[in-house]
């Protein structure tokens, strides 16, 4: 599967979907951001268990407001439509993997 881009007209249909989400909060502009992209998208091509998303926090300012995302790139997995593991900055892909767990 690969990543979907999230805006703030899908984001509460993608929260709700029922599967286990994460959601990569970034920018364009950002280094790290553009460092962590890649293991990202290895991430979202390994599996049908979860879903692997991308919201640009220029592009949805009030999300990252709703979810205190102060630094980029956030990484936040949603269970249940609710928030439950976050980390910021570049992550090696065990990490993020551990989190979908």
């Amino acid at each position: 599967m690969s990543v979907s881009i999230v805006n703030k007209n899908n984001f509460e249909q993608i929260r709700n979907s029922g599967k286990t989400v994460l959601l990569d909060f970034y920018a364009d502009w950002c280094g790290p951001c553009k460092m962590l992209s890649p293991v990202v998208e290895e991430i979202a091509g390994e599996s049908d268990a979860y879903r692997v998303c991308k919201i640009n926090v220029d592009d949805a300012p009030e999300i990252a407001a709703r979810y205190r995302v102060m630094s980029i790139p956030t990484l936040i997995v949603f269970q249940g439509g609710e928030a439950a593991a976050r980390t910021v900055g570049v992550q090696s892909k065990q990490t993020i993997l551990n989190m979908l767990k």
